[in-house]
């Protein structure tokens, strides 16, 4: 009896060490992708920001584009915010900080996936309206107006959204103090399964849909310039609109697709969660678009 249990201790504490490593699979290799490309979206993202500021400042305010583009800093620089500790966490590999501040940072990046799909979203159909003769411009027609409607837009996710995250999310399971961003258990709710599949059914539709149409009105455009399309301004305003759909399918679709195989076999390989964390960071290079915009003369 005293060998079993011995032997069970011996086991448990296996388990123990097994569990409190598996934030880390790969540890080397995910650290330092992880590292790597939060670093990067950091200070490009930083450096993009501060310059796309600076160009807003000469815009019209009252535009329905320069809105949703000054919506887009705001919701970049929160989540550059909270980089800093999450390249903290991938580099000590421990979560010093309070547990809530965890499920803070770890909201931040989803948060900011979805706006950012949505104002990428507002400001492509508004370009596509404008080219479609069906609107000469569109614009609010006072600056509160501007103001009323992104205040309506962070209402929304301070009402609703933050609220979830912070009463919801992580109450599934006990999770370890000194881990961060291992919210797995909260999958094995049949409503946050159907949550997820909702989510990555629309962004792939959407995104396809946005592809699509992009293209269309680019062979529309070729076809109308014959063959001075290469030199004319108008085609080259719509290879523009592709910065935004480009963005959308490096940095976005390729987590939403994993997400749905990750979804079933979540159980059955664990290392699934070390790739899941790797896509997930890739949507944070979706903050190197305001670069990119300034760079090209977007």
């Amino acid at each position: 009896n005293m060998y079993k249990e011995d032997f069970r201790n011996m086991t448990e504490e296996t388990g123990n060490s097994s569990d409190s490593s598996s934030a880390f699979i790969h540890t080397s290799t995910m650290s330092t992708i992880l590292i790597t490309v939060y670093s990067v979206a950091f200070a490009g993202g930083g450096i993009g920001s501060i310059m796309m500021s600076f160009v807003l400042v000469k815009m019209n305010t009252l535009s329905v584009t320069t809105t949703a583009i000054i919506n887009l800093v705001v919701v970049h620089s929160l989540l550059l915010f909270t980089m800093p500790f999450r390249i903290h966490y991938y580099v000590n590999k421990k979560w010093v900080f309070r547990m809530s501040f965890c499920k803070m940072v770890s909201a931040m990046v989803h948060i900011h996936m979805y706006l950012t799909f949505l104002f990428y979203v507002i400001t492509l159909v508004i370009r596509w309206l404008i080219f479609f003769q069906w609107k000469d411009k569109v614009e609010f027609y006072r600056k509160l107006h501007a103001v009323a409607a992104s205040a309506a837009v962070w209402v929304v996710v301070v009402i609703f959204v933050v609220p979830v995250f912070h009463f919801r999310y992580g109450r599934s399971g006990s999770y370890n103090d000194t881990m961060c961003f291992k919210f797995h258990k909260e999958l094995q709710h049949d409503s946050v399964k159907a949550l997820n599949y909702i989510l990555i059914v629309a962004v792939a539709c959407i995104s396809c849909v946005l592809l699509g149409l992009q293209i269309f009105i680019l062979v529309k455009v070729a076809r109308k310039l014959s063959t001075s399309f290469w030199s004319h301004q108008e085609f080259w305003a719509q290879v523009k609109n592709l910065i935004f759909i480009w963005v959308i399918i490096i940095c976005f679709l390729p987590y939403h697709l994993f997400r749905a195989y990750y979804i079933q076999h979540i159980r059955d390989f664990g290392q699934l969660e070390s790739y899941n964390e790797i896509f997930l960071s890739l949507t944070a290079l979706s903050c190197l678009d305001l670069l990119s915009f300034v760079l090209s003369g977007s």
